[in-house]
């Protein structure tokens, strides 16, 4: 069992920044996969970004050049750095560990209110 601490959001105008950050129970260095999600209201889960243990990120076209996901392995911390937000960077951002590329599964944290305001 593995869980997830999720903090950083808040309200933020457009064009600004934020940093959201996910605490681990376990070390982050056994997950081999992180990732951060979202979902705005009246619409389904979507994937932002991920990261592997070997440090290797990707992410959807919408946030690409403006989101970056790292990991802390001494914090045992994934973060998700957020520039020139969009009113349609609105959402809830939740944090998820993943176990599936072992056949495991996934874990989610219980998410965090990210509110881009004009």
């Amino acid at each position: 069992q593995v869980q997830l601490v999720e903090s950083g959001g808040c309200l933020v105008q457009a064009g600004g920044s934020l940093r959201l950050s996910c605490v681990t129970s376990i070390n982050i260095g056994g997950i081999p996969a992180m990732a951060w999600y979202r979902q705005a209201p009246g619409k389904q889960r979507e994937l932002v970004a991920t990261i592997t243990s070997g440090g290797r990120a990707n992410y959807a076209d919408s946030v690409k050049g403006r989101f970056t996901i790292s990991r802390g392995v001494a914090t045992n911390t994934v973060y998700l750095q957020m520039n020139s937000l969009k009113l349609d960077d609105t959402a809830v951002y939740y944090c998820m560990a993943d176990y599936s590329s072992r056949s495991g599964p996934t874990f989610w944290g219980q998410g965090t209110q990210v509110t881009v305001s004009s």
